[in-house]
């Protein structure tokens, strides 16, 4: 399974394709919606989430509520277009004197100047329209269609806030998985302590006051996963290195760690590893999940605990100095639409994500031509490995 996306964060539309899919899986575009909606909530998101209404279309693979086993194709049209047609319209123009809204100030902490050396463009909104987070919609949508996946084989996939600047989140360890995700979906910031809740808003409003950005730490958990997904053979194998490497690709994510991740280099193995019991009714288990689920690449039947940092953005309403491309004088960045944190939103983003990668690994290990295929493969193996 796979997917590609398309499109620019002004542009007419964003388009993802979607590839592998079993067929007859259930699938509406209802389902896909709930999932964007969810992406443009979260307190602290700037103007654009009142002007686009996320909602998809699927114009290909679906056919009367059920996947046919050939590609999906997935649109999400951009309402906000038709005020940026002149700027972003496809059509030739007789000079680039003619180019409105041209930017050659590059911003700190985007890809605008990097995007611009490698590509030979002087205008720098031909890199940030494709490198902004607008395109992290597209990838919900496909990561939406994976969690339908997941759903039918009984792995369920939930992501929420565990800190935002210098508030952190404790953890619920009695909250049940759909508390988790009641909780997360009803939080302004999503995250599961309520006790934090208010300091997490506080932080991000008076961030907004200050013509400034925050940033913060979400955490995905993913239960009902037997062990033994991925693979230690090869490195692009390892689930959790796959998983890790589309994390830090979701926009403004720079550190990943599983289970206590970072920690266990102030621990001895002893604290560390996870012990491991056997009973008749279970097959093996663990008596604790220090390392998130997974060891040499594999799932470990443990739920799947996963966080990501997200730096603050970098799109300041008290701008950072940059340099102009064509004068080569000093000069404050330019300012793009921005939110003041857009960690609530990532959390939405970093679960689908991990979704994918989740659903991608499963399809990659059993044969998945329908989904019925998938779910009798899927029980025959958690039989075998609980009589292993």
């Amino acid at each position: 399974m796979r997917y590609l996306t398309a499109g620019e964060s002004h542009g007419k539309q964003l388009t993802t394709i979607v590839e592998g899919v079993p067929a007859h899986l259930q699938l509406t575009k209802e389902d896909i919606n709930e999932s964007l909606i969810r992406r443009q909530g979260g307190h602290g998101r700037g103007r654009r989430m009142k002007i686009e209404k996320d909602l998809v279309e699927i114009t290909s693979g679906v056919r009367h509520g059920y996947t046919l086993g050939s590609p999906i194709s997935l649109i999400i049209t951009n309402d906000d277009f038709k005020h940026w047609k002149q700027i972003m319209d496809e059509e030739p123009i007789e000079s680039d004197e003619e180019i409105k809204r041209q930017i050659s100030k590059p911003r700190p902490g985007h890809a605008d100047l990097n995007g611009g050396l490698k590509y030979d463009h002087r205008d720098m909104r031909n890199v940030l329209e494709r490198s902004s987070a607008r395109e992290t919609a597209a990838r919900v949508a496909a990561g939406a269609v994976a969690k339908k996946i997941l759903k039918e084989i009984g792995v369920d996939v939930v992501g929420y806030v565990k800190r935002i600047y210098d508030v952190e989140a404790d953890d619920q360890p009695s909250m049940t998985f759909n508390d988790k995700v009641e909780m997360s979906n009803l939080s302004p910031v999503r995250t599961l302590d309520s006790t934090k809740e208010k300091a997490m808003m506080d932080a991000i409003d008076q961030a907004k006051k200050d013509g400034d950005s925050i940033g913060g730490v979400v955490e995905v958990c993913v239960e009902g996963m037997p062990s033994g997904i991925g693979s230690h053979v090869h490195y692009d194998r390892k689930l959790d290195g796959r998983i890790a490497g589309s994390v830090i690709s979701i926009n403004a994510f720079k550190g990943v760690e599983f289970g206590i991740g970072f920690e266990a280099a102030e621990r001895r193995g002893s604290e560390t590893h996870d012990e491991i019991y056997y009973n008749s009714t279970d097959g093996y288990k663990r008596k604790s999940n220090r390392l998130g689920g997974f060891e040499g690449g594999m799932t470990t039947g443990m739920p799947i605990i996963v966080k990501g940092v997200m730096k603050p953005i970098p799109t300041l309403y008290k701008p950072l100095q940059s340099v102009d491309i064509e004068t080569k004088e000093p000069f404050e960045a330019s300012i793009e639409r921005s939110d003041s944190c857009a960690v609530p939103a990532a959390s939405v983003v970093m679960e689908h994500i991990v979704a994918w990668e989740v659903a991608q690994a499963i399809l990659d290990q059993f044969t998945s031509d329908t989904i019925n295929q998938l779910k009798d493969e899927m029980k025959r193996y958690r039989e075998r490995i609980r009589e292993f």
